[in-house]
């Protein structure tokens, strides 16, 4: 679903501000759902460390890209690392190992197959059950794409990573806003924070975002691309947490970008979508480029005709990043 206007800025309509009044009381009862859960669960605890990437607001903040950083860091340094996720978007319920060759993008959802490009990857909404499978099939690491808010599962290390320039919203609790839970009660739980910038210009705004007295560490990070732009003009399209992020990344980057095109995330692309798309590229003169997330879930036989600009996250200090995970690594160990 496309978020409301709502959660991220003052009602602009008598409507939207009737709908956030309506919807606050279930904010409540949501936080206290969720609290209650987590009081509940006693977490289990598996032989391979666990490292939760996770976040507090519903949509896209760079999750994945943080989850594949880790993995690459790991495995690079010897360590066998397997993700797990639930599987959003797809039809697997697992738990399942993704084979990239076998599964669809309609089976596996687009993040996880993203993740079964660097590592071997689980699907499992039962996380302590797909942990377990990846701890059998040789992994000392188990790295969480989400997860935060599930308390089935012991963590050795849980990173936050926050979006800098949407931040909280408008700081309120699903359905009134974006949060999946108070922002004081998340923060409480976490090891350290990424926060996510456009570019390595703009310095987070960490007082404004609550966390410039926090005792946890704090990273800063960016998604940079991999690769350089196609020549020519551009027809942007995206169908992910903030379309307009991935438009102003090619505009930064020095794109000649004549029109865009928004979907929900996790949009499941029809052949007619891309067609249309493609029929309104070639009006334009242009080229149509989606993200790397979106460009799993076109059809196979059109993703030849859609470019792609792939992204990787970039540690403004790398070195605090990755001794995160050796500390998780260290601490797995002793609990051996």
């Amino acid at each position: 679903m496309k978020p409301p206007a709502f959660w991220t800025q003052k009602p602009k309509s008598p409507l939207g501000a009737i709908a956030k009044a309506a919807l606050t009381p279930l904010s409540g009862l949501y936080a206290w759902a969720g609290a209650r859960r987590i009081a509940a669960t006693e977490p289990e605890t598996v032989d391979p460390a666990v490292i939760c990437i996770g976040n507090l607001t519903l949509g896209g903040t760079g999750k994945t890209p943080i989850a594949i950083a880790a993995l690459d860091w790991l495995n690079d340094n010897g360590i066998s690392a397997h993700a797990v996720t639930r599987g959003y978007g797809g039809s697997l319920r697992g738990p399942v190992r993704i084979r990239l060759a076998k599964h669809t993008v309609r089976e596996t959802g687009d993040e996880p197959r993203l993740l079964a490009r660097t590592a071997s990857t689980w699907i499992s909404p039962d996380r302590v059950f797909g942990a377990r499978q990846a701890a059998a099939s040789g992994a000392k690491a188990v790295v969480l794409d989400d997860g935060f808010q599930n308390p089935s599962l012991a963590k050795d290390l849980s990173i936050l990573v926050i979006d800098g320039e949407a931040g909280w919203g408008n700081g309120l609790v699903f359905p009134a806003g974006p949060l999946r839970e108070p922002v004081s009660r998340g923060l409480a739980r976490a090891d350290a924070i990424i926060v996510m910038t456009g570019s390595s210009d703009v310095q987070p705004d960490l007082e404004c975002l609550g966390l410039s007295d926090l005792e946890i560490p704090v990273l800063t990070a960016l998604l940079e691309p991999t690769g350089a732009l196609p020549e020519g003009p551009l027809l942007a399209f995206a169908g992910i947490g903030r379309p307009q992020k991935f438009f102003d990344s090619l505009v930064q980057a020095g794109a000649q970008l004549v029109d865009t095109r928004s979907f929900a995330d996790h949009h499941p692309y029809s052949k007619s979508e891309i067609t249309e798309l493609l029929e309104l590229a070639s009006a334009h003169g242009a080229s149509l480029i989606t993200t790397e997330k979106d460009w799993v879930r076109i059809n196979a036989d059109q993703q030849g005709d859609v470019a792609v600009w792939p992204v990787r996250a970039r540690f403004s200090e790398p070195v605090r990043f990755t001794d995160l995970l050796q500390d998780a690594m260290d601490a797995a160990s002793q609990r051996r």
